[in-house]
């Protein structure tokens, strides 16, 4: 796959900027937890002002409302979670159910032959589901999706036992370090699995083929 194509597939799930962006408020809520006493208030509003000033940054950088705001929205969820329940470790819940939800949805598209990197990379070329008429083309995208799969499992596997331990540090740094390192490794690995799946002489998911021009 080359490097044009890697970039698309980053730059349609985020890319490494968001995924980023994603790991810095547990890093601040954890910060402010630690620096006030052990205050989730205080992680919460460190939390949210984090949030927040990357939601100013990228808006200033021109990009989409929607997403900042989403992005401050989830932060300010988290907080409220862990507000509510009073237990430091549930700022990362609405994260560790994401990736639950995550894995089964993109599992779920393999399943009933609509995976989700077809669909998210059919929509971002323009192509409808031209895509799914290209027999060679689907079976490609369902076996590249799995390395997504797998990203989302893997932070499972690692959060959960840490958030049933309460081991607030150790969350907020892997978190940080399964955010965009991993989501790079994920999009090499998809990128190389889509290049393997598509027989010789297909001219990339940039042209899906019609069954009878195969």
């Amino acid at each position: 796959m080359t490097d044009v194509r890697q970039e698309s597939l980053a730059s349609l799930l985020g890319g490494r900027g968001g995924a980023l962006d994603a790991s810095l408020p547990p890093l601040a809520f954890v910060a402010g937890w630690l620096l006030w006493g052990h205050s989730i208030g205080a992680g919460a509003v460190a939390a949210v002002l984090c949030g927040v000033v990357i939601g100013v940054f990228r808006f200033v950088r021109g990009e989409k409302p929607r997403a900042v705001v989403l992005s401050v929205l989830l932060v300010v969820a988290a907080s409220l979670v862990a507000l509510y329940t009073g237990r430091v470790e549930d700022f990362f819940l609405i994260q560790l159910l994401s990736n639950v939800a995550s894995a089964l949805a993109w599992a779920g598209s393999i399943a009933v032959r609509w995976p989700l990197l077809g669909v998210v990379v059919g929509t971002l070329l323009g192509q409808k589901t031209r895509w799914r008429r290209d027999p060679a083309l689907l079976r490609a995208y369902s076996v590249a999706s799995w390395a997504w799969v797998g990203q989302y499992v893997l932070r499972v596997a690692v959060f959960t036992p840490l958030w049933l331990d309460a081991q607030v540090f150790w969350l907020a740094t892997l978190r940080a370090a399964l955010s965009w390192p991993l989501q790079i490794v994920c999009i090499l690995v998809s990128g190389w699995l889509l290049k393997r799946a598509l027989p010789a002489g297909h001219p990339g998911f940039r042209h899906p083929q019609e069954p009878e021009s195969v």
